[in-house]
């Protein structure tokens, strides 16, 4: 679900032991009421608002189960700070979001009563230990920043734990999850499917900020998902339904391809989306049409399009570096609930073919329940599909598919298949 999909389900709270977050209670908010002032000469210091601004985000993020990539930006943009200011406020944020599981390791083992820390306490000890062990900040420069921007109230435990965690390194941790900052329930799925080794690779790649890359129209979209539509090698003029278009990556760069395309999306907000990517990028209205409808039940004539592209729903477990906070929303029982909405959109996406048209199925998850098992699933009740060769490095052949390991190339993780209909054959026809 690169450019389409279901948010996760909210989960605030720090992740214990066993990986799957538990509420916090909230208590104050940095940088609020009295006790969150700090000497003037403190909050003169360069980084202090960047840090309070940070520190706020991560106490809304979870404490309030917010989602780090809608209320970042909005809070970017009401403040003051300069460019350095915002990199370092996102850096921040995204990655100790990521690293919540470490961060609390790290500093738990320093604490009385770990679990009757509020959430603002917490904020600031996993911004501080996110700083010392993951980005390398001296200790003096961490601590002593750390303990400037933090309110008044929980200055003096920062100091303490903060000095402790510094002078407790090198780490040697406890499991591959908790050094990852993973889930348990995570790595050990990555591990069954793909392997430890190339599991505990592809974890290491999605905590690492994912890179921006910018396509020839201006369209900000990773490799990865690029790489799918030139898989799909559309052909101009084409008629392309795009299932689960929003926000519009894929189905803009299908038309700037020389596709007519359809982009169907189940939300009418992303719909909305879809149309203002268009039209930002110059598409023409007779060839490209925005359409909000429920994927498995479409409301267009059936036969009619050379391609479909089914970008499915999906648990997102190749795209984590992109959605910090999605390990902490996804649980185990989704990935199986996920697999039964993507068979019955492929049922679907079927139907809308013509003879002798493609189906395009791409997933970011490397889970094997949303790639290989599905294709397994096709080729049991649609035998009379061709299955179309995958494409080359750094894709990996997966089953008729391929599969685009996050550590491969510095993109997102990707499954993609692709399959045509028969010109006739009343078994390739769902």
């Amino acid at each position: 679900m690169t450019d389409s999909g279901r948010p996760g389900r909210r989960s605030g709270g720090r992740p214990p032991a066993g990986g799957r977050p538990r509420p916090t209670t909230s208590g104050a908010r940095a940088g609020a009421g009295p006790e969150a002032r700090t000497p003037a000469r403190a909050a003169a210091r360069p980084g202090v608002a960047a840090r309070r601004l940070a520190a706020e985000a991560l106490v809304r993020i979870d404490a309030d189960g917010a989602y780090a990539n809608l209320i970042l930006p909005s809070m970017l943009d009401a403040s003051s700070l300069d460019r350095r200011d915002r990199g370092f406020v996102t850096e921040l944020v995204y990655g100790v979001t990521r690293m919540a599981r470490a961060c609390d390791w790290l500093v738990d083992r320093f604490l009385p009563d770990p679990g009757r820390m509020d959430a603002t306490a917490r904020a600031w000890l996993r911004m501080g230990a996110f700083q010392l062990v993951f980005l390398d900040t001296p200790a003096h420069a961490a601590v002593g920043a750390t303990v400037d921007a933090a309110p008044r109230r929980i200055g003096g435990l920062c100091n303490a734990v903060l000095r402790r965690v510094a002078t407790s390194m090198p780490i040697t941790w406890p499991s591959d999850a908790v050094r990852l900052s993973q889930p348990d329930w995570i790595l050990e799925l990555l591990t069954a499917d793909l392997g430890a080794t190339d599991a505990v690779a592809a974890c290491e790649a999605m905590n690492r900020a994912a890179t921006a890359t910018v396509r020839e129209d201006g369209y900000v979209q990773d490799r990865g998902s690029q790489w799918v539509v030139a898989a799909a090698e559309v052909g101009i003029g084409d008629h392309v339904l795009d299932m689960c278009a929003a926000p519009g990556g894929k189905a803009t760069a299908l038309a700037a391809a020389g596709a007519r395309v359809v982009a169907s999306d189940v939300r009418r907000s992303r719909v909305g989306l879809v149309a203002e990517n268009a039209q930002r990028l110059g598409l023409a209205a007779d060839s490209f049409m925005v359409l909000a409808a429920d994927g498995r039940a479409l409301p267009l004539r059936p036969g009619r399009f050379d391609m479909v592209l089914l970008d499915a729903p999906c648990s997102g477990l190749g795209a984590l570096r992109r959605r910090p906070d999605a390990r902490w929303r996804i649980a185990p029982g989704d990935v199986a609930a996920l697999a039964e909405l993507q068979r019955e959109l492929v049922r679907s996406a079927l139907t809308m073919l013509r003879p002798g048209g493609e189906l395009v199925y791409s997933v970011c998850t490397l889970a094997a329940a949303e790639s290989r098992a599905i294709d397994d699933w096709i080729a049991t009740e649609w035998p009379g599909l061709v299955a179309l060769d995958p494409p080359a490095a750094p894709w990996r052949p997966l089953g008729r598919g391929a599969l685009l390991l996050p550590q491969a190339a510095d993109t997102d993780g990707m499954y993609l298949l692709r399959l045509r209909l028969p010109e006739g054959g009343a078994d390739s026809r769902p």
